[in-house]
């Protein structure tokens, strides 16, 4: 093995150290904050997933390079594990996404809840059906028409939430065991 083939190598396991293992614990951390409705967390680690994702294609990138090196490309255990780390990789694009949508519902929530109890929050159509009903019936004409109460669509984007928390840590557990089968598949050979 030549020098540069060795550099390759350890560059290769470099990305794979100081990547993956930051990518899973900000997946596999990401549900107890989501529960905690701690949106500042969520929004930190949804920023990392993004992050250290784009850098782990460094991981791909040079085990390409080193698998050309070394022509290695044609081996059956080779084209399984860069097809298993695209598919890692098209997880993680889901993951962000989901955790971008736990954020808006946790927002929400919480905009949601600072507004006084009983209070109805208006849409367009329940604007409307108060502006047309007498005046002692423009609440129930808001609601009728599609007006909700604060506590309802606060409950709705805590559902909302929880059903995120519920795909992150089923995702995160895939791409955990994708990457866990690569590496038996580079160390078994």
């Amino acid at each position: 093995m030549s020098f540069t083939d060795r550099l390759v190598l350890w560059l290769h396991l470099a990305f794979a150290i100081f990547t993956i293992g930051p990518i899973s614990a900000a997946i596999m951390s990401t549900p107890r904050y989501i529960r905690a409705r701690n949106v500042a967390i969520v929004r930190f680690l949804r920023r990392m997933v993004q992050i250290f994702g784009l850098i782990s294609l460094g991981v791909l990138i040079f085990g390409i390079i080193l698998g050309q090196q070394l022509d290695l490309l044609a081996k059956p255990w080779l084209t399984a594990s860069m097809t298993l780390f695209v598919v890692s990789i098209a997880l993680l694009v889901i993951i962000v996404r989901d955790q971008h949508r736990a954020i808006t519902a946790l927002e929400k929530a919480a905009a949601e809840e600072a507004l006084p109890p009983g209070a109805v929050q208006q849409t367009a159509a329940g604007q409307a059906a108060a502006a047309a009903a007498e005046p002692g019936q423009a609440g129930q004409a808001e609601t009728a028409a599609g007006g909700h109460t604060a506590t309802a669509q606060a409950e709705q984007a805590r559902h909302i939430a929880t059903v995120e928390r519920g795909r992150i840590t089923t995702l995160g557990a895939v791409v955990t065991v994708i990457w866990l089968v690569i590496l038996i598949l580079m160390v078994w050979k």
